[in-house]
């Protein structure tokens, strides 16, 4: 089994930034697809952000480019999302996923839902004044 594990939600002021960590045990890290969703009040899950198992290939959703930098973390097992610029709007739950992926090409990233084959619980990150 492969568990997941977020950290680093919080409530910021708008414009501040707030780090997350997603922590993975189980399989082998590096061989996983990883990604962020998010989902606010009301609203659907959406693709945040995603990182290929190399790590050579990262992917935004148009809403959080260029204020939010998925990386993977030096230990393997983690992957982190840096957001800058936190607006109202970027309040919702944030889930780490994973996908096992068997290509080759070291690029892939997907933004569906539907092919990540584990999650997180989410942690909350709410920016209000």
């Amino acid at each position: 089994q492969v568990d997941l594990r977020e950290f680093g939600g919080g409530l910021v002021q708008p414009g501040a930034s707030l780090r997350l960590e997603c922590v993975a045990t189980g399989r082998p890290f590096s061989t996983y697809t990883m990604a962020w969703f998010r989902q606010g009040p009301g609203k659907e899950r959406e693709f945040a952000a995603g990182i290929s198992w190399t790590g050579d290939n990262t992917l935004y959703g148009d809403s959080v480019k260029g204020r939010f930098t998925i990386s993977r973390g030096e230990a393997k097992n983690t992957v982190h999302l840096q957001m800058n610029s936190l607006r109202a709007e970027d309040t919702a739950v944030y889930y780490c996923a994973a996908n096992i992926c068997s290509c080759t090409s070291g690029t892939y990233i997907s933004t569906r839902e539907s092919k990540y084959d584990y999650w997180g619980k989410g942690t909350q990150v709410t920016v209000s004044s």
